[in-house]
């Protein structure tokens, strides 16, 4: 990930507090202005003046993959209405820090993957149901503990992988997870924090295949391939859209066990969000089923290794599939 990326994660992270309460401020104004309404306003819909000062609020982690989607929500959701669009890139700790904040109202949306709600947020395991039934049981359990729900699939699996650096690979001959088993006593393991707390991902990489680290470091996730290439940590785990998984000097190991389970990607949303803003759900609908697992990672790819700006490379997408107007 490009530097100029991380110092906004880093930016926007620092900034969440004063972002948190400014958006609690502006929920409360919005409450009175919307019983006012005008002749000249259809049913069912918003004046732009009416949302002007209470814009939609959008969270995203700390990762490339999700800048751009971040982007693209924006882009479909004010190209599709008269809304405006806020987005808070980068909040440091993912899921475990956005969710509450979404709890109270301080962001309306984000991208969010469906094994990272089923086993980070509500707790079960990762196996207790399988891929064709989850989304159900998702939008059934977060609108009865959190009223939110997630709208959509866009398409993408980005599921984990284990990446060692190509020297570490060569010298211990690692081609599979389970020959690092033999090596890992020697090796740092550096991971983002959603990882290394989650139960279906760290723990259980370790104890199905037997890992037990020299060391073990916490990292934010736009950081770990920088630690890597300085030689801080040998071991990280990828992502399977990571456009750094094609460099040549990242090795990824097979799974040989199969243990990863799927992360599809969609939007959380707020109930209160949806019926405030008439026309966000048919918005947002429109990322149903849009990327491949091979689209995602080469906007990725575009935006960490070609060095183009998110927005721009998620319009260009965007305009290419005529999802938004050039």
């Amino acid at each position: 990930m490009k530097l100029r990326k991380t110092a906004a994660g880093l930016a926007a992270v620092m900034m969440l507090t004063a972002v948190i309460t400014g958006c609690a401020d502006k929920a409360e104004e919005t409450k009175a202005a919307e019983s006012t309404s005008g002749s000249d306003v259809q049913e069912g819909a918003v004046s732009k003046e009416e949302t002007a000062e209470e814009a939609i609020e959008i969270a995203t982690k700390p990762m490339t993959e999700q800048y751009i989607l971040g982007e693209m929500l924006k882009l479909v959701i004010e190209d599709s209405t008269d809304y405006s669009v806020e987005i808070t890139k980068g909040i440091g700790g993912g899921t475990s820090n956005i969710h509450p904040a979404m709890e109270k109202g301080e962001f309306d949306l984000y991208p969010e993957y469906t094994s990272s709600g089923w086993v980070m947020v509500l707790k079960h395991e990762a196996s207790e149901v399988s891929d064709d039934e989850m989304l159900e049981k998702l939008k059934e359990e977060y609108e009865e503990n959190f009223d939110m729900t997630w709208i959509g699939l866009y398409g993408f699996n980005n599921t984990y992988a284990i990446a060692v650096r190509k020297e570490v690979a060569d010298e211990f001959q690692l081609k599979t997870t389970s020959d690092l088993a033999a090596v890992a006593d020697q090796l740092v393991f550096g991971g983002n924090p959603d990882y290394i707390e989650r139960e279906d991902g760290f723990k259980l990489v370790c104890e199905t295949y037997g890992l037990n680290f020299k060391d073990v470091k916490d990292i934010d996730i736009g950081l770990k391939y920088q630690a890597m290439e300085n030689g801080e940590i040998d071991v990280t785990n990828g992502f399977t859209t990571d456009a750094q998984l094609s460099r040549d000097d990242v090795v990824v190991l097979e799974d040989d066990k199969h243990l990863q389970v799927n992360y599809f990607c969609s939007t959380i949303v707020r109930k209160d969000s949806l019926e405030k803003y008439p026309g966000l759900e048919d918005a947002l609908m429109k990322m149903d089923g849009i990327l491949t697992d091979k689209d995602m990672a080469g906007l990725n790819y575009q935006v960490e290794v070609e060095g183009k700006n998110e927005a721009d490379v998620a319009k260009e997408f965007l305009t290419s599939k005529g999802i938004i107007a050039e």
